[in-house]
């Protein structure tokens, strides 16, 4: 028996993006759960606002140079890493030209408009943490995604990468927050999320690329579902506590990291894993 493995994939990290309310727990959750004697690693996106200079991040060769071929185009995978070290901890950055050099997170800087190829960037991004995990040989025990942005993560390591013996084992949790974007994404967004292990009945929710229905998708294939705001979408809500998994309310600043420290034990307790 060994210790658990925590994988941490959020949509921002704080202090490389202005701070949000996941940007904080993904910055300070990770750090707690190490400290608590698990092995951690931490990803997020490497939007073209962050400042490479001011953070250090620099390029992993090494991990770096495999193409991801999303509506048959193909995309580049850069990796970069950075270390915050008054947490002894490193945050892997998912870069690509196409997707995450503009000068803006979510949103168009001018119109404030959501850009029409986030659902692209979301899938590139969660494809691409499953590929550096990969390289880095890397299993983890459990996957924990924060944000709309890693709403594809469920889905695919319970789908595409069923069978490899890395995720073979994985849980997922999924944490939602109180951040529903306007509208819906680019309606191709299923048919583009669709890969190899990934059929169409998977992504059934997605013929209509909503908020909620992007919950619903990320809901069905995880294997626990968090709570991280006080205000939840009452139609997600619904649909979490209609499907009896395992499910963490809405907790404080004082008490997500001893609960969330819980939980993982929780969704493990049938695993082959020390975590005490």
């Amino acid at each position: 028996m060994r210790k658990a493995r925590v994988l941490f994939v959020s949509q921002e990290i704080t202090p490389y993006l202005d701070e949000t309310h996941i940007g904080k727990i993904a910055r300070k959750l990770p750090q707690g759960i190490q400290e608590r004697g698990r092995e951690i690693r931490t990803f997020m996106p490497k939007y073209g606002s962050i400042n490479e200079r001011r953070h250090q991040l620099h390029e992993v060769i090494r991990l770096s140079g495999m193409n991801i071929v999303i509506n048959d185009a193909d995309h580049p995978l850069i990796i970069k890493v950075a270390s915050i070290p008054t947490a002894r901890m490193q945050v892997y950055f998912i870069d690509n030209e196409d997707y995450f050099h503009r000068k803006s997170v979510l949103t168009d800087k001018n119109t404030h408009k959501y850009f029409d190829d986030n659902d692209e960037r979301a899938i590139f991004f969660n494809r691409g943490v499953i590929e550096t995990v990969k390289k880095l040989g890397w299993a983890p025990d459990v996957i924990h995604c924060h944000g709309w942005f890693t709403a594809f993560m469920p889905l695919y390591i319970k789908k595409a990468f069923a069978e490899d013996p890395l995720f073979a084992d994985t849980k997922v949790i999924f944490t939602v927050y109180d951040e529903e974007f306007p509208k819906t994404l680019n309606k191709k967004t299923g048919e583009k999320s669709v890969i190899s292990g990934v059929s169409k009945k998977d992504v059934k929710h997605l013929d209509e690329p909503s908020f909620v229905n992007l919950m619903k998708m990320a809901i069905d294939f995880s294997d626990g579902i968090a709570f991280g705001s006080e205000k939840i979408n009452a139609d997600v809500e619904k649909y979490v506590k209609k499907t009896g998994k395992p499910l963490l309310t809405y907790k404080s600043e004082t008490e997500y990291m001893d609960a969330y420290n819980d939980f993982y034990e929780l969704v493990l307790e049938e695993s082959n894993v020390l975590t005490d």
